[in-house]
C-alpha cells in the first residue's frame, strides 16, 4: 500500500509531501502506513503507521531500560492480551526508527517475540530531542535524568556543534545535569544528589557552542569530582567515630555548602566550588554528633 492509499480527515486535507514521503518509505521499508492526520494542539501532521519491530530502536541519548518497569508492562500486556499504546518514532537516515518516547514498550514487544509494533510517526526528526525532555513514561530520578542528557548532549555536537549550549535549555531543562552525566558516567555510584541543590543554583547554561561548553562541562566535573573525593575522606573519618547513619554525607556537604547563608547574591560556579573544597578540608569531623545528623536527616525527609 502506497502513500497515496492514506486516509485522512473528512475535510478532505492533503498532507504534505514530506509526509507523504515518509509513507512511502514506510512502505519501502516493509511497514504499512495507515493514516495522515493532524494532532490536536499544535495542528502537526502525524503518521499513523505498522513498523518491522527490528526496525525500531531506542535513541542512543535516553536512559537505561528500568527492569521492575519492563516486568510490569510485560504482565500488563499479557493479562490483555493486546498492545493498545503506539510508540512516537523518528526515521533515521540508515532506514531504522528511532523511538525517544516508547522504548520500555518497545523491549516488552521485543520480549514477547512480536514481529511488528504500531508507531506514532513524525517527519521532523529534532522533535525527538523535545520528546526526550517531556517523557514522562516513567518518572527519571537524578541519574537517569543526567545520562539521558549527556548522551543527548553527545548527539547534538554531530550535528548542532555550532549552536550554543543555552539555546539547548529546554531539551536539557538543568545545566548541571549535563555536568553530573560526566560524574555518573566515571562513577555509576556518585553521590549526585548530595550536590544536586548547590549544582543547580551555580551551574548555569553557556552562552558558547556546544564543542567548546563541552570542554567546560568536563572542567566543572572535575572540580565537583575533586570536591567529592574530600568529601569521601571526611565521611569517612565520622564512620570510624562509629557515627553511620545513611544521611552522614548529605549532612557533611550540607555543613560545608558556601550557599547556606547565600540569599540575594549568588557566586560563580568556581567561586562556589573553591569555597566548598576549602571548607571541606577545613572540616571538624571530630565535631559531629550522631543526634544532629539523626534529626538533620528526618528534617531532610519530611521537606517535600
Amino acid at each position: 500500500m502506497g502513500s497515496r492509499d492514506l486516509s485522512f480527515f473528512p475535510s478532505g486535507e492533503e498532507p504534505p509531501k514530506s509526509l507523504r514521503a515518509l509513507a512511502d518509505q514506510v512502505e519501502e521499508d516493509g511497514g504499512v502506513a495507515l493514516a495522515a492526520y493532524r494532532e490536536p494542539v499544535g495542528k502537526n501532521w502525524q503518521l499513523f503507521a505498522i513498523l518491522p519491530l527490528d526496525k525500531v530502536k531506542p535513541t542512543p541519548y535516553q536512559r537505561d531500560i528500568s527492569k521492575a518497569h519492563l516486568e510490569r508492562l510485560k504482565k500488563v500486556i499479557t493479562k490483555l492480551d493486546r498492545f493498545v499504546d503506539p510508540v512516537v518514532a523518528v526515521r533515521g537516515s540508515d532506514a531504522t526508527y528511532w523511538t525517544p518516547n516508547g522504548n520500555h514498550r518497545r523491549t516488552a514487544l521485543e520480549k514477547m517475540k512480536a514481529a511488528t509494533i504500531p508507531v506514532i510517526l513524525l517527519a521532523e526528526p529534532e522533535v525527538a530531542f523535545q520528546i526526550l525532555a517531556l517523557n514522562t513514561e516513567k518518572a527519571h530520578n537524578l541519574k537517569e535524568k543526567s545520562l539521558e542528557v549527556i548522551r543527548m548532549y553527545r548527539g547534538l555536537l554531530e550535528e548542532e556543534g555550532r549552536k550554543h549550549e543555552d539555546s539547548f535549555a529546554f531539551q536539557f531543562e538543568e545545566a548541571y545535569y549535563a555536568t553530573l552525566g560526566l560524574l555518573y558516567e566515571a562513577h555509576p555510584r556518585f553521590a549526585g544528589g548530595a550536590f544536586g541543590s548547590l549544582l543547580r543554583r551555580v551551574d548555569k547554561f553557556l552562552k558558547e557552542p556546544l564543542k567548546e561548553a563541552y570542554q567546560e562541562r568536563e572542567r566543572r566535573a572535575g572540580r565537583v569530582e575533586k570536591a567529592s573525593v574530600i568529601l569521601d575522606k571526611q565521611v569517612e573519618k565520622v564512620k570510624r567515630r562509629g557515627i553511620r547513619h545513611p544521611f552522614v554525607k548529605n549532612f557533611v556537604l550540607a555543613r560545608c555548602n558556601p550557599l547556606t547563608r547565600a540569599r540575594k547574591t549568588v557566586p560563580s560556579f568556581d567561586a562556589a566550588l573553591k569555597r566548598l573544597t576549602e571548607n571541606l578540608e577545613a572540616f571538624d569531623a571530630d565535631s559531629v554528633r550522631y543526634d544532629e545528623v539523626a534529626r538533620a536527616g528526618v528534617m531532610a525527609a519530611a521537606t517535600p
